[in-house]
């Protein structure tokens, strides 16, 4: 049986500039790469050269099918230096918007997708005072040249992913995207050369991915609330919202009342900061399970991922049952996605997902788009080059793209509104 998704239903790809412009110089994150004894895998280099190529891939994305691309801007270009707005950089955003709509996909912009500018660590980076005013200014400048554009924003892309990863990744063993130390959420040595090339020491040098405590988080929130305030004040009808990753938490027997508290601290600690949004969007790739003793590990037989969890795309519709009980807001899927080499599983983690959408939808939960992560194979943090989570493939000696099964398959989906 056909079941079609609604007319004004969004269903497309998303990127975050970081990992895929290429040569983000002033950025944290290059700061990390070039660190002595960075645990990065790979340094991002020209990456996918997407800053020069955005146009073709634009492009190729509506030659596919798909109809919205999210991609995020760089506030370290935009605002190389404190108070210094680049109108050149404004600039090529704004051709990538123009590009966006000249080849029919409605653009979903992130403001701040991970990566801070070098500077703001001279200031605390995001356990500074003025951050959030900081943060609120340079969504000023964006919003005064290229609010006109811009139909969708988010503020932050996962706000609660430092939780996670401090709750999360240490319990599996794996080293979280950013490098942080799984073991103990601590500096490791490495950092203060990230530090000292920021300009700073490292106990000022508190990137996005650290901000894990209570102070922190306020911290956030308030810059969330200034950016919301100063985008509506430029432009009423843009719609507001923020992203954060949430795995389907789930429990065994005895299990309860750990999984109640890691979804307090994963998504009900953070609905205060959702107050006047104009939608949610929830970012979903797995399910975590807990008993009694705290996570229980995916069964022996389990399909695992690149990133070494659990294959298991049912989740997406459980977390937007989940969320649509808590919030009123409706709900964008702005990233849900597999690390994999077999492009057939990829297919069918697709499908899987929507058709959890597709029962969501009928039950009258309000959902209003689909964005896959990732349009690309990419750059994917300290992991480097090594997953592959793209809907298009990347030969980065020729940067030459070559879309996948999967990439046709979500296009087709894109165009008919069907599954």
């Amino acid at each position: 049986m056909t079941f079609a998704f609604p007319q004004n239903f969004i269903i497309g790809s998303a990127t975050a500039a970081y990992q895929v412009e290429g040569n983000n110089t002033n950025s944290d994150f290059w700061a990390e790469e070039q660190a002595e004894g960075s645990p990065y895998a790979d340094k991002s280099g020209d990456a996918i050269d997407h800053y020069r190529l955005y146009r073709e891939d634009i492009a190729l994305m509506a030659s596919l099918g798909l109809k919205a691309y999210r991609f995020s801007i760089e506030w370290a270009r935009v605002e190389p230096a404190p108070g210094q707005y680049s109108k050149s950089e404004l600039a090529h955003y704004r051709d990538v918007l123009l590009a966006c709509y000249e080849y029919g996909l409605t653009p979903v912009v992130a403001l701040h997708h991970f990566s801070s500018p070098q500077w703001l660590m001279r200031f605390g980076g995001w356990g500074g005072e003025e951050t959030p005013a900081r943060f609120a200014k340079y969504c000023e400048a964006v919003f005064q040249e290229l609010g006109d554009l811009i139909p969708y924003v988010l503020t932050f892309n996962e706000v609660n992913l430092p939780v996670m990863l401090r709750e999360t990744f240490s319990n599996i063993g794996l080293i979280p995207p950013v490098g942080i130390d799984a073991a103990a959420w601590s500096a490791p040595k490495w950092r203060e050369s990230a530090a000292a090339l920021c300009g700073t020491t490292v106990d000022r040098y508190v990137t996005f991915h650290m901000i894990s405590d209570e102070q922190k988080i306020a911290l956030l929130m308030e810059a969330h609330r200034l950016a919301r305030q100063t985008i509506k004040r430029l432009r009423p009808d843009t719609q507001v919202g923020l992203s954060m990753a949430l795995s389907d938490v789930q429990s065994v027997p005895g299990g309860e009342e750990v999984a109640a508290h890691k979804w307090q601290m994963y998504f009900e600690q953070y609905i205060p900061m959702l107050e006047g949004d104009d939608f949610f969007g929830l970012q979903n790739y797995t399910r975590e399970v807990y008993g009694p003793e705290g996570r229980v590990a995916p069964a022996a037989d389990a399909e695992l991922t690149q990133m070494r969890y659990e294959y298991y795309p049912e989740a997406l519709g459980e977390v937007i049952r989940k969320v649509s009980k808590a919030i009123q807001l409706p709900i964008f899927i702005t990233e849900h996605g597999v690390a994999t080499d077999d492009d057939e599983r990829r297919v069918e983690f697709i499908r899987r997902g929507l058709a959890g959408v597709q029962a969501c939808l009928e039950e009258g939960i309000d959902v209003r788009g689909y964005l896959h992560w990732t349009t690309f194979d990419n750059f994917e943090w300290n992991a480097g080059y090594s997953m592959r989570f793209g809907l298009i493939a990347v030969d980065r000696s020729t940067q030459e793209r070559q879309a996948k099964e999967s990439a046709r398959y979500l296009g087709r989906i894109a165009e008919s509104k069907t599954i």
